[in-house]
C-alpha cells in the first residue's frame, strides 16, 4: 500500500515538473478566493426579419436620377403584431394610402407583438433596402411616433452617420448615450438635423421626455435641434405634424455630407 502511494506521489511531482508554469497557473486560477482576468470570445450569428410597407414615388421608374431620398417611419405600440395593414393607420404610410404623392422611398416596418424597436434589426433592414433600391444615401431620414418616437431617438443617436435628419414625435430617450459616445459619433450627432414634436398635455409620454433630449443635444453642440410643442395636444401630436407639408420640405433640405 505504501509503495503504491509513493508511486502515485512521484508521478504527481513529475507531471507537475513537466507541465511547469502551465500547471502552476492552472492550479492558481482554480483556487478559491482569487480573482483572475479572463477574456471571452464567441461568434454569434442570428437571423432577423421584419414585415414592412414599401412606397415608391409614382415616377420612381421613369425618372433618370442616381437615387431617391428615403424616409424610415416607425409606428407606435398599437400597431405591433403581424397585421401589416395596421402600419398604415398613422403617419406617412397613411398619407400615401390616401393618395398623397410624397417624393421619398418610404419604408414602414412593423414591430413584432410584445417587442420594442431594435436598432440593430432596423439598421439591417435599412441597409437591405439601400442595396435593392435607388436610394440617395446622403438623404436618408428617420421619423416615428410614441414608441416609434423612442425608436427614432435610439436609432438616430446610435447611428447618426446614417441619417441626414430625424423627427421624433412624442417620444424620448436616454441623454447619457451622448456623454458616453465616442468622438466620431458625437461629431455626426452635431451635424444631424433634429426636429422633435410633442403635445403639452400628453398624459402617456410627458413633454419632459422630448425636452430633456433636446436640451442634451444642445449641450453637446448639436447645430440644428428644434422642439415644437402643441399647447392643446395630448398624446396625438403626430396627426398635425405629418399633415404639415413643411415637415417634408424640412427633411429634403438636409443632406448628410
Amino acid at each position: 500500500m505504501k509503495e503504491t502511494t509513493m508511486r502515485t506521489w512521484v508521478w504527481f511531482v513529475c507531471a507537475a515538473w513537466m507541465l511547469g508554469p502551465t500547471f502552476s497557473t492552472t492550479m492558481a486560477q482554480e483556487s478559491k478566493g482569487l480573482q483572475q482576468a479572463k477574456t471571452f470570445q464567441r461568434k454569434i450569428t442570428k437571423t432577423v426579419s421584419l414585415q414592412y410597407l414599401l412606397y415608391l414615388p409614382k415616377d420612381y421608374g421613369t425618372r433618370t436620377r442616381k437615387g431617391w431620398p428615403l424616409l424610415l417611419f416607425l409606428h407606435g405600440a398599437g400597431e405591433r403584431g403581424n397585421d401589416i395593414a395596421k402600419v398604415a393607420v398613422h403617419g406617412p404610410p397613411k398619407l400615401v394610402k390616401q393618395g398623397k404623392d410624397l417624393p421619398f422611398i418610404i419604408v414602414s416596418p412593423q414591430c413584432p407583438a410584445n417587442q420594442l424597436w431594435d436598432s440593430d434589426v432596423l439598421l439591417a433592414l435599412l441597409e437591405d433596402v439601400e442595396a435593392k433600391y435607388k436610394v440617395d444615401k446622403s438623404r436618408v431620414y428617420l421619423t416615428g411616433l410614441s414608441m416609434g418616437g423612442y425608436g427614432s431617438w435610439s436609432l438616430g443617436l446610435a447611428h447618426p452617420e446614417k441619417f441626414a435628419a430625424t423627427a421624433p414625435i412624442c417620444g424620448g430617450g436616454d441623454p447619457v448615450v451622448l456623454s458616453l459616445a465616442e468622438p466620431k459619433r458625437v461629431e455626426a450627432i452635431r451635424t444631424l438635423g433634429v426636429w422633435a414634436f410633442h403635445g403639452a398635455k400628453d398624459p402617456v409620454v410627458k413633454l419632459e421626455e422630448s425636452e430633456r433630449m433636446v436640451e442634451a443635444l444642445r449641450r453637446h453642440g448639436c447645430k440644428e435641434v428644434e422642439l415644437t410643442v402643441y399647447p392643446e395636444a395630448q398624446h396625438d401630436s403626430w396627426t398635425e405634424t405629418y399633415n404639415n407639408p413643411k415637415l417634408f420640405d424640412w427633411f429634403l433640405a438636409h443632406r448628410r455630407k
